[in-house]
């Protein structure tokens, strides 16, 4: 039975990364996102904390933890800055397709490498012109006597100037559309890998994304994950256990607007009263609270779904899209009740709201994700 009760061990990890969002990020993030340096000391001591890599294995390394307790973790790290709980949690999203498809051998050279020092390995699924249309792809993976060729661009890749590894997609064949698209693991050394321009992004700043370029790079078949043609599902059961995490970064970030929110409304006075006072104002931050609480609870139920190993897409797009849309809605509520004050730099609240745009644009977008929830209700029987 879904239940929300928190071990001891759980409320640990929690506490601790709460702690840590508190003491270490908030401090820093309105620095790293003026300067959009990539916070690398920041990410040293998330590592050294055990906060990276939470859900591999312990035979590899990793705590095992649960993606429950791994999107509970998110959601206290987006809590202090979403740019830089994007970029620790994205170390997950890039070892999910070892963690689904990889050999023994594989897991063991990559995954280790992960746990045993600050490592980045990058998810490299969208192109220029195949985003939301990933069977669109135009990455190729073409047959070189006993091993392969792989050459295309791959684009809005988070933490890539920094990747020591790179899991990625690419097709054996564009006619095939899904059917030809096959998964891949390779170190960013190998010849023929260069990363491109990084992006001046709106918000998330702090979190790096690079175009990622292959020029005829030499792939063996100890480099592909699963069988050639296999990748498209492994794609979406990645999405699938990836998605809640996004969810729970959104009410981290719906919890601190409601939290500056309900500072600034209790400080700040208006026709001689605090502005809390005001039932305009008290209605947009319960408006917060109520989607604070429907977004955790949508998010664990995704999270407890994939411990358990249910299958249903529909559940980790309903919590990323409506997680998504209500951190977008709450964040720019916050920097209403903040009035002109909200505008401006001197309070965390329009960094809030540009940082929750990318909520509904990265992997799936809203708009995705409501395609995939009809899918399946209308498909249901």
């Amino acid at each position: 039975m879904f239940d929300l009760t928190l071990t001891e061990e759980q409320q640990g990890f929690v506490e601790t990364a709460r702690r840590f969002a508190r003491e270490r990020i908030i401090p820093v993030a309105p620095k790293y996102d003026e300067s959009a340096e990539f916070p690398m000391d920041v990410f040293r001591e998330a590592f050294d904390v055990g906060l990276m890599n939470v859900e591999i294995p312990e035979a590899y390394g990793g705590l095992g933890l649960s993606t429950l307790e791994g999107c509970m973790i998110a959601e206290e790290l987006a809590y202090g800055c979403a740019a830089i709980a994007t970029s620790i949690m994205c170390n997950h999203l890039g070892a999910l397709p070892l963690l689904i498809a990889g050999s023994e051998a594989q897991k063991q050279k990559y995954l280790t490498a992960l746990t045993e020092d600050l490592r980045f390995i990058s998810y490299a699924c969208s192109e220029p012109e195949a985003g939301s249309d990933v069977a669109g792809m135009r990455t190729r993976l073409t047959r070189d006597g006993n091993g392969w060729r792989l050459t295309g661009q791959k684009r809005w890749i988070t933490n890539a100037g920094h990747a020591a590894f790179f899991t990625g997609f690419a097709t054996i064949d564009p006619a095939a559309r899904h059917k030809g698209i096959t998964a891949f693991v390779i170190p960013a050394d190998r010849d023929g890998v260069s990363v491109g321009k990084k992006e001046n992004k709106l918000g998330q700043r702090a979190s790096e994304t690079c175009d990622v370029i292959f020029e005829d790079v030499p792939l063996t078949d100890d480099d592909l994950l699963g069988e050639p043609g296999g990748g498209f599902a492994i794609a979406m059961e990645t999405f699938d256990k990836s998605r809640p995490m996004i969810a729970a970064q959104c009410a981290g970030l719906i919890r601190r607007a409601a939290d500056e929110s309900k500072a600034y409304a209790l400080e700040r006075k208006t026709f001689g009263k605090p502005i809390a006072q005001h039932q305009a104002v008290q209605f947009m931050i319960a408006e917060m609270v109520m989607a604070y609480e429907a977004t955790r609870l949508l998010y664990m139920k995704a999270a407890w779904e994939v411990d358990q190993g249910i299958r249903r897409s529909s559940t980790s797009s309903i919590a990323k899209a409506m997680g998504a849309d209500l951190a977008m809605k709450c964040t720019t509520d916050a920097v209403q009740v903040f009035g002109g004050y909200g505008y401006t730099k001197e309070y965390p609240v329009e960094k809030l709201m540009r940082d929750a745009k990318l909520m509904q644009i990265y992997e799936g977008t809203s708009q995705i994700q409501r395609m995939v929830v009809a899918k399946n209700f209308l498909l249901r029987s």
